[in-house]
């Protein structure tokens, strides 16, 4: 373990769901190469390790082999695995902002956060955000963000986010496209070295609109956003039909793809590879990873959740922020 790095700060996302069980499972595969610590109510962490509960901030120092550093957050309630209670929504939306205020202030050199039921925090704390990315880019003070989903296959990044399908097109326009490929652009130089990056961009309407006879939005504002970009030295290519630009050939062509809304972006990365994937939080000013999966009520507390996903986010968030401070 490397001791001149701040540690990774994971937060443990909704207490009922698996977050505190393959966060202590990644913590035990990683605890030898990378500092680790989470925050979490002590009294959830599984009582088979050793733990060193702090009750201030964590420094290098803090971060031992053999004990899981714990952050101590006491929520209101018990942990039940399985059965989420809205009155600890309020501890886990805290947590979250804790957690960014580590990295921001120079604690901890990223975080990687695990996952939240939105319902739960809606109806517990009248929680007004569609996830986890839109409240990590209001603490942030940024709109220019988006959700870069990353396995060894491919990097994806929807335009659209958390919204129903049937409101794709009302959200979806010239300005979010352009500011998701300008910040995906942005992030593949800054965070992952790539000059000069293509990035591949789908259309919203099967074969990419087919000129207009399968709809016009292709031809209203994602071609001329395109176009635009292009002159100005972007490498761009689209758009291009969703149900082609993924096969085998193609997808070594590209650095990213931009997709026009959730499901397009995840069907593919998920099918290719679910439990290596990870979430990157993309145009923020810190580091942020999570597994790319959701709170698993069903099995939590079963030993059965895979923790492959968490892994992985973290020597993400792991690399990338060893890639910055080497940098600055």
């Amino acid at each position: 373990m490397n001791d001149n790095y701040q540690p990774i700060v994971i937060t443990c996302g909704d207490p009922a769901g698996v977050g505190p069980e393959v966060a202590v499972s990644a913590w035990k595969a990683l605890r030898d190469e990378i500092p680790l610590c989470i925050l979490i109510d002590p009294s959830f962490v599984p009582q088979n390790i050793n733990i060193k509960t702090l009750d201030h901030s964590p420094r290098a120092s803090d971060i031992e082999r053999n004990s899981l550093t714990v952050i101590r957050h006491n929520f209101v309630e018990h942990r039940v695995p399985g059965e989420p209670n809205p009155k600890n929504a309020g501890a886990t939306i805290k947590v979250i902002e804790r957690g960014v205020q580590f990295v921001k202030n120079g604690e901890c050199s990223a975080i990687c956060t695990m996952p939240i039921s939105k319902s739960i925090l809606k109806n517990g704390a009248n929680f007004p955000f569609p996830g986890h990315t839109e409240y990590l880019a209001h603490l942030d003070g940024t709109d220019s963000y988006g959700m870069m989903l990353i396995n060894k296959y491919l990097r994806v990044v929807p335009a659209t986010i958390h919204i129903p399908v049937k409101d794709i097109t009302k959200y979806l326009n010239a300005e979010l496209i352009e500011k998701t490929i300008t910040t995906t652009h942005r992030e593949l130089i800054s965070r992952f070295s790539i000059p000069n990056p293509s990035i591949w961009v789908s259309g919203l309407n099967p074969h990419a609109g087919e000129d207009g006879t399968i709809g016009d939005e292709e031809k209203k504002f994602i071609i001329p956003i395109i176009e635009k970009l292009r002159s100005e030295g972007y490498n761009l290519m689209g758009p291009i039909s969703a149900d082609t630009m993924f096969y085998g050939k193609k997808r070594r062509k590209f650095d990213a793809a931009i997709c026009m809304y959730h499901d397009q972006a995840l069907i593919p990365i998920k099918t290719l590879d679910f439990h290596t994937s990870v979430n990157l939080t993309i145009g923020l000013s810190f580091i942020r990873t999570s597994p790319d999966h959701g709170t698993a009520f069903d099995i939590a507390g079963k030993n059965l959740a895979n923790p492959t996903s968490t892994i992985e986010a973290i020597k993400l968030a792991w690399n990338l922020s060893k890639r910055e401070q080497r940098d600055q």
